[in-house]
């Protein structure tokens, strides 16, 4: 038995040196895929960040142009703001401008505004209460070179500063809101320009 036992021997050793052997190769290959797994786990983490760092960039970027977006929107509203109150102040300025200043006012104007043909010139009441005696006459001496000649009607209407001429059919509104209002754009940008540049 000898000879068996020998035989049994050395396939026992045979088969320990071979679990033995497929026992390293199993740790090793444990070893291998452990390693991969870190690799790709640290690849992945980089990956991930790489991609929060990318969508935190553009959430800020997204963020301050919104920022600057409300802040122009915020600067244009107060300029806006600014330029309607310094119209409507410059509005005010001319209705509460003393009798003789406000008349040499609409005196001008009307020799901008008025037709080389007979017309008249109608108010508002607040205006006619306050009519220097010899307007009229004032009037069409300044009138009296472009041909035409205006007669102040005894009418009145409900107007807040400044006047209408009537010719015929025809009426020509030289009322301050009308003047404001045609020349709005004009305005804005004048105030604009003297406010801001």
């Amino acid at each position: 038995m000898s000879g068996l036992n020998k035989l049994v021997e050395k396939i026992k050793a045979t088969a320990e040196n071979a679990a033995r052997d497929r026992l390293e190769q199993a740790k090793q290959q444990a070893h291998d895929l452990l390693q991969q797994a870190k690799e790709d786990a640290e690849h992945e983490r980089k990956r991930i960040l790489q991609e929060a760092e990318v969508k935190a960039a553009d959430s800020l970027e997204r963020a301050e142009s919104s920022a600057a977006l409300q802040k122009q929107r915020a600067i244009l509203s107060a300029k806006q703001q600014i330029i309607g109150e310094t119209i409507q102040k410059a509005r005010e300025t001319l209705r509460a401008m003393p009798a003789d200043e406000y008349f040499d006012l609409i005196g001008k104007m009307v020799s901008k505004y008025a037709l080389p043909q007979s017309g008249h010139i109608i108010f508002s009441q607040q205006d006619q209460n306050r009519l220097p005696a010899d307007f009229e006459k004032r009037l069409n001496q300044e009138l009296l070179s472009k041909g035409g000649a205006l007669t102040i009607s005894s009418e009145n209407r409900p107007i807040d500063g400044g006047f209408v001429l009537i010719y015929g059919d025809v009426e020509e509104n030289c009322t301050f809101d009308a003047i404001f209002s045609s020349k709005h754009d004009i305005l804005l940008d004048k105030v604009h320009e003297f406010l801001f540049e």
